[in-house]
């Protein structure tokens, strides 16, 4: 697999920005071993990010790389929906990236 890059757009240190970030460690460690690169953006911080990268909503997550790019929004508890809107499937684990 080519390097993964995440980028999770979050609007402020809400419950819902850290359950998301904490969602988000939890699915790369479980099934990316830790490998993915995550960046976090606080478009209240940065708005003009959200801007140019069209970010309607909080949370939403961007996979970067490897291309084609794309995305999901919300708490990222469900990790199997997330990974399947990131275009992972079969779901990649630590032992079968």
């Amino acid at each position: 697999m080519d390097a993964l890059h995440l980028t999770l757009y979050v609007a402020g240190d809400t419950p819902r920005s850290r359950q998301a970030m904490a969602n988000l460690e939890r699915i790369c460690v479980e099934h990316f071993g830790g490998r993915a690169k995550c960046a976090t953006v606080d478009v209240l911080l940065d708005p003009e990010v959200a801007d140019t990268e069209r970010i309607l909503t909080t949370p939403t997550l961007i996979r970067e790389s490897p291309t084609p790019r794309r995305r999901v929004t919300g708490d990222l508890s469900d990790a199997q929906r997330v990974l399947a809107a990131l275009g992972f499937s079969p779901y990649p684990s630590p032992q079968n990236p």
